[in-house]
């Protein structure tokens, strides 16, 4: 239910890496799948009209469930324990209202030379101007 409730949400593009990478777990194919598939739910959620929308929300629920049931099913037993407790904190992280959203730039002017960065454990390095 996390995917669909994150799909159009300010957090979509955090939750939606953070989720692909944990379904490919290292796997650079199967994260761009995923990426692929996530973004296949968020543009059926967005076209979907009002009296729809919940249909197609707990079809896309049931999809993502699916989903993940298989790859639960084809990990050993302590990779599962550790998928299961990642998926937990990032649906925590998700629906904390402290959570990743904290990071969100929204609503700003910059004039001039600008660095945003969000995140966490992040190092960003900038240099304006002519360098001289």
């Amino acid at each position: 239910m996390a995917v669909v409730q994150s799909a159009g949400a300010d957090s979509w593009a955090w939750f939606r890496a953070r989720c692909a990478r944990l379904v490919a777990r290292g796997d650079g194919d199967a994260e761009r799948e995923a990426l692929d598939r996530l973004d296949r739910t968020a543009a059926v959620l967005g076209a979907v009209d009002e009296g729809e929308r919940e249909r197609v929300r707990a079809v896309h629920a049931v999809l993502w469930q699916g989903e993940f049931a298989s790859l639960l099913e084809s990990l050993a037993q302590e990779e599962r324990d550790q998928l299961v407790e990642q998926l937990v904190e990032l649906t925590r992280e998700f629906e904390a209202e402290d959570g990743p959203s904290r990071g969100a730039v929204s609503g700003n002017t910059f004039h001039g030379p600008t660095a945003v960065q969000t995140g966490d454990h992040n190092r960003q390095e900038n240099h304006f101007g002519s360098g001289r």
